[in-house]
């Protein structure tokens, strides 16, 4: 049974309307555009929402969704609202494919004060062609955060430490030339070292999106 029927056989209640991306809610889908600007693993494709997460910073609380795709894809989605709102959507990426994009030994180069690291592009993985940019800079170093799996929307971040705070990690970021590319690299207080290659998208890249319940 496809994610419409389930939904059209629910009780005769008025569904919920979805218009904004930060309506979204575990289950709803989203729609991506087929436009040759995006990579080919994302044109057109539907991703349901199986998770929402909350990234808390000093200043700011960030909402991500986690998506799974058609195709098993899985990336994230989050909001990036400056004098005008992006889409950001990040692919997490294996050590090989850090490898294969950059000399390591430059890459090593985010984690040295004061971050400015400057990277440039080896090659692509079969995973990371239209992800990647040619050029990198450094523009955050060390910035710490906590990540809750809750949705700060809906349920209390807790302020104190303990099982509730969160879990604490510092974020490095890169961006290229025009700010539509980065790089998110998250260390964890047990070592664990998370890269993510992230793209900055016009909200019409999202052409629907469909309410799960």
């Amino acid at each position: 049974m496809s994610f419409f029927n389930k939904i059209f056989k629910k009780s005769a209640e008025q569904p919920r309307k979805l218009t904004e991306v930060n309506q979204l809610l575990v289950g709803d889908i989203i729609v991506l555009t087929d436009s040759f600007a995006l990579p080919e693993s994302l044109r057109g494709q539907e991703f349901q929402v199986k998770a929402v997460n909350s990234y808390e910073f000093e200043h700011k609380v960030q909402t991500e969704w986690a998506l799974v795709g058609t195709n098993t894809l899985e990336i994230f989605l989050s909001l990036e609202v400056d004098d005008i709102s992006e889409l950001k959507l990040s692919l997490k990426i294996q050590h090989e494919d850090v490898e294969t994009l950059f000399d390591l030994d430059r890459f090593a180069e985010i984690f040295d004060q004061p971050g400015q690291a400057f990277l440039d592009k080896k090659a692509d993985s079969d995973i990371t062609a239209m992800w990647s940019s040619e050029q990198y800079q450094q523009s955050v170093f060390a910035k710490v955060g906590f990540f809750h799996r809750k949705d700060h929307r809906s349920e209390n971040l807790s302020a104190y430490e303990g099982k509730d705070s969160g879990e604490q990690f510092e974020l490095y970021s890169l961006f290229n030339e025009d700010q539509s590319k980065g790089i998110d690299v998250e260390v964890w207080q047990d070592g664990d070292t998370e890269v993510c290659l992230t793209l900055f998208r016009p909200l019409s890249d999202i052409i629907d999106m469909y309410p799960g319940s």
